[in-house]
């Protein structure tokens, strides 16, 4: 499998595969949705959107970076997603950088949207498709984000059979810039184990496909077979 490593202002030509990295927290958060029953994700072109999509949809629920505001349900974090029921519910979700990466890609026959928690049935997926060119779109800090690049090169070792160990990937993402702002509560809108929560590896068995839908992208979890 040939993989290549780009941000999204390097995004210059639409791929035939794509994998949308954002650890901390757009993917985290998305994976924790399902997990918690979400039926789809819709993600926003922009917060005005998300609003809009809100106003027409009030039963569904829009979530947002940084703090609490006027007319969204929830914040970014899956440290405060996790207690949430959204049983057949719809997410909106619009971010500073995950949901921008995947809207960047929404051109590509096949868009993936990844974090750790879902690494595995990634690379599973992409090993059942049985994926010859793969763009992984590095989404924080214009492609420089650290958190991101490891996951991406993680998922794109396992993707192609190597037998990856995980830890040192996750202590790069833990380390990273991200990570400490999570820490030291410099990103509003978060939870004291977020960062915890976005360096948990496979915690969940299935992968996301984003696809569009009626004009809108729309994120759903696709299960994976373990031989896959």
């Amino acid at each position: 499998m040939d993989s290549r490593f780009l941000g999204i202002p390097e995004l210059t030509e639409t791929p035939s595969v794509a994998v949308v990295v954002d650890v901390m927290r757009a993917y985290t958060v998305a994976a924790w949705a399902f997990a918690r029953g979400a039926d789809k994700i819709v993600l926003a072109e922009s917060l005005d959107d998300a609003l809009t999509l809100k106003a027409r949809h009030p039963d569904w629920v829009a979530l947002k970076d940084g703090a609490p505001t006027p007319g969204f349900d929830a914040v970014n974090s899956p440290g405060l997603l996790r207690s949430a029921h959204l049983g057949g519910r719809t997410v909106i979700q619009k971010t500073t950088a995950g949901t921008v990466g995947a809207l960047a890609v929404k051109e590509a026959p096949l868009v993936l949207c990844a974090g750790f928690v879902v690494a595995e049935a990634t690379a599973g997926l992409l090993r059942q498709h049985d994926c010859e060119d793969v763009t992984f779109v590095v989404t924080g800090e214009g492609g420089r984000a650290e958190e991101d690049l490891a996951c991406a090169q993680y998922i794109a070792g396992r993707a192609t059979g190597a037998e990856a160990d995980a830890t040192v990937f996750v202590r790069r993402a833990a380390e990273s810039r991200a990570a400490a702002e999570l820490r030291e509560g410099v990103r509003e809108g978060a939870h004291r184990d977020d960062v915890d929560l976005c360096l948990e590896v496979d915690r969940f068995p299935f992968a996301m496909i984003a696809t569009p839908e009626d004009s809108l992208m729309v994120l759903r979890p696709c299960g994976v077979p373990a031989s896959a």
